[in-house]
C-alpha cells in the first residue's frame, strides 16, 4: 500500500561519498519517523540514522561525524549522506518510515527493498 523508493547506492572507494535517497511514493498524511537501517553479511541489521518527527536525529556511534539525513519535512523523502565511507559501511540498506496515510489512519510501519552500498580499498 505504501512504496519507499530509495536509489543512490553503489560502488564506492574507501573515504569517498554516496548519497542515498528514500521517497515516500504515495500521499500521506505524516510521518512520525523515518530514517535507514542497514544489514552487512554475518551481521544483525542495525540502525543507521533515523528523524523523528520534531526533526530530532539519531544516528549509530558508528557513523557519527560521517553520515547524516536530511529533507524529511519537504517532500517526504530523506536523505542519507555518507561521507568518508569505510569498508564497514558495505551493507544493504533499507529505509523505513511510521507514519499515517490519513488522519484516520493508524500508524503504520514500511521498508523499502533495500540498496547495495558498497565501499572498496
Amino acid at each position: 500500500q505504501v512504496h519507499l523508493v530509495e536509489s543512490g547506492g553503489g560502488l564506492a572507494q574507501s573515504g569517498g561519498s554516496l548519497r542515498l535517497s528514500c521517497k515516500v511514493s504515495e500521499t500521506i498524511f505524516s510521518i512520525n519517523d523515518m530514517g535507514w537501517y542497514r544489514q552487512a553479511p554475518g551481521r544483525q541489521r542495525e540502525l543507521v540514522a533515523i528523524w523523528t518527527d520534531g526533526g530530532r536525529t539519531t544516528y549509530a556511534d558508528s557513523v557519527k561525524g560521517r553520515f547524516s539525513v536530511s529533507g524529511v519535512d519537504a517532500k517526504n523523502t530523506i536523505f542519507l549522506q555518507m561521507n568518508n565511507l569505510k569498508l564497514e559501511d558495505t551493507a544493504v540498506y533499507r529505509c523505513y518510515v511510521n507514519l499515517r496515510r490519513t488522519s484516520w489512519s493508524n500508524w503504520s510501519e514500511w521498508w523499502g527493498q533495500g540498496t547495495q552500498v558498497t565501499v572498496s580499498s
